[in-house]
């Protein structure tokens, strides 16, 4: 198969983190998130584990409850953080956070991703990169094939400072681990543009440091 390699570079160059440019008022059809999961689980996943889970919170009631354990952890940290940005476009980035934290509960679905199987206390780090790496793969190629059909999310990681009470509102089993919370959306457009990035060349090492 012959890709258009300028779509497929424009896919993986553009595909943002959306949050204030997320549509808080369109519905998002579950067929949608569905197709968009169906193309995740086709990421590689370690020792062909698969033992990815994903948990949709459509319920209005309790994507509220969601956003408060967002801001309960969020909240001091992107205030703190938002004081020491330097550059522009770091700034940016902590308004944009700022934003989502105090609109998080209009996001009409909540995706979080999770892990079957928790790891015991002082698992090793080869371990636990390996766990990790069997999941977000399949959360990246899900943010992909959002994109590509219109809409935006974001990866974000602070409500697991409030993991347990995320389990309890969402009857997670305590063997199945929470890795991330993906507020999606349709976006308000579909121009997004590559961010501002130091060149490769300055970042990369071959062979040796």
């Amino acid at each position: 198969m012959d890709f258009d390699t300028n779509i497929t570079d424009e896919l993986l160059a553009t595909t943002r983190a959306v949050r204030k440019r997320l549509d808080l008022t369109r519905p998002v059809p579950r067929e949608v998130i569905s197709n968009c999961l169906d193309l995740a689980v086709q990421a590689p996943t370690g020792s062909n584990s698969q033992t990815w889970r994903w948990l949709i919170v459509e319920d209005a009631d309790k994507r509220k409850a969601l956003a408060e354990l967002y801001k309960k952890s969020a909240s001091g940290y992107l205030a703190s953080a938002a004081e020491q940005a330097g550059d522009d476009q770091t700034k940016r980035v902590f308004s944009s956070a700022m934003y989502l934290m105090d609109h998080l509960h209009e996001v009409p679905v909540h995706v979080i991703p999770c892990v079957e199987g928790r790891p015991p206390a002082g698992t090793p780090a080869a371990m636990m990169a390996g766990l990790f790496g069997s999941i977000f793969p399949a959360v990246w190629s899900f943010q992909l094939a959002l994109r590509s059909r219109g809409l935006g999310s974001v990866l974000t990681t602070l409500h697991l400072l409030q993991e347990e009470a995320a389990a309890e509102l969402l009857g997670i089993p305590d063997n199945v681990m929470q890795v991330a919370l993906l507020p999606v959306a349709y976006t308000k457009g579909t121009d997004f543009k590559r961010a501002n990035r130091p060149p490769v060349s300055d970042i990369t090492h071959w062979n040796s440091w």
